[in-house]
């Protein structure tokens, strides 16, 4: 078995080497391997992500420039050569010590499809927090839970955290599937093709720290919600 970790990578100079540190500290019953997909960033994460390019258990791809996370994380489905496949920004909201116990339930056989919740547990739906562009956070919280709800509703599921980052998945769930979307809208496209069907995710608990707008997060929100409102719509009835 050996799990393949997807690591899109645009201007994340700050975070990459760190990120990459911890992914490699993490100790997997399984064989791993680190797909990068560098986007023609501007800050040195380019140079940086070179370094790695001879490395055992990495491969890189190279894209002219940035179109997106989904993009990315489409360009790097191809190169999978593992069993399980696991999503990873680069950006540190989420920590890789995570790793083993969402890979557990699919090396036990218990399911096929994981999504690493930053939801469950807690006791609101306010996950995203910052001390600055307060009305702007609380706004995306609230359109972001909206969407939860109607995806739900629409798809005949109960999800704490459908747009969550962690999804992981057995590469079976890949089979006959053509994904299409080059934005964060991939999230709500892989939960609605792979619930189609059949694989209902199991989700697990995980840590998850918002970093603010001047650390680099990356939401267009008119762009972002139209693509979501269009994507849970479209790929529940087309």
């Amino acid at each position: 078995m050996k799990l393949s970790i997807i690591l899109p990578v645009y201007n994340e100079k700050k975070y990459l080497v760190k990120l990459i540190n911890k992914i490699l500290s993490v100790k997997l019953p399984i064989e791993r391997e680190i797909i990068i997909i560098e986007s023609n960033s501007t800050d040195g994460s380019k140079e940086i992500v070179k370094k790695y390019e001879s490395k055992k258990g990495f491969k890189v791809i190279y894209e002219d420039k940035a179109n997106g996370k989904g993009f990315a994380v489409r360009n790097g489905f191809k190169m999978i050569t593992g069993d399980i496949i696991l999503i990873q920004d680069a950006d540190l909201e989420y920590n890789p010590n995570d790793y083993n116990k969402l890979i557990e339930p699919i090396l036990k056989k218990q399911t096929k499809f994981v999504i690493g919740s930053r939801k469950m547990g807690k006791k609101t739906w306010m996950i995203r927090k910052q001390e600055k562009n307060i009305s702007k956070i609380t706004f995306i919280n609230i359109i972001a839970h909206f969407a939860d709800l109607i995806f739900n509703l629409l798809y005949g599921v109960n999800i704490t955290d459908p747009q969550s980052m962690y999804k992981v998945f057995h590469k079976d769930c890949l089979k006959g599937i053509n994904f299409k979307s080059n934005y964060f809208n991939l999230d709500w496209e892989i939960c609605a093709k792979f619930i189609r069907k059949g694989y209902i995710p199991l989700e697990i608990p995980v840590y998850y720290k918002s970093r603010s707008f001047n650390e680099g997060k990356k939401i267009r929100l008119i762009r972002d919600i139209f693509l979501n409102t269009y994507s849970i719509i479209k790929y529940r009835f087309f």
